[in-house]
């Protein structure tokens, strides 16, 4: 199957993450997310991951595989993370946490 032009990404506390073909709204991908309800959704600048955060970690997924295990695991919050985002050139992802710390992550 090709990759849809235009992708919307959702979860939400029924642990799944679901990819959206934005032009049909078919649901074209659904991945299991069993550790934790999924609090935030964010897409790397270069639209090639997806990182889902949860408590108290975030789980960085291949936007184009179709494989359900994350290739990078985030795991130093000790609390619900509820802050995502990636600096404009994706070298480095942030994140913010119920345990009171904000994380600067070296994705290079």
């Amino acid at each position: 199957m090709t990759q849809p032009s235009v992708i919307l990404a959702t979860a939400s506390y029924d642990h799944t993450i679901r990819f959206w073909e934005a032009k049909s709204g078919r649901c074209y991908r659904t991945i299991q997310y069993p550790d934790s309800q999924v609090n935030r959704l964010e897409i790397t600048p270069d639209k090639r991951y997806l990182a889902a955060a949860g408590n108290p970690h975030i789980r960085l997924f291949d936007i184009n595989s179709s494989s359900p295990q994350p290739v990078m695991s985030y795991d130093s919050h000790t609390n619900n993370v509820m802050a995502v985002g990636f600096q404009c050139d994706g070298k480095w992802m942030y994140s913010g946490s119920e345990d009171g710390t904000v994380k600067i992550w070296d994705l290079r």
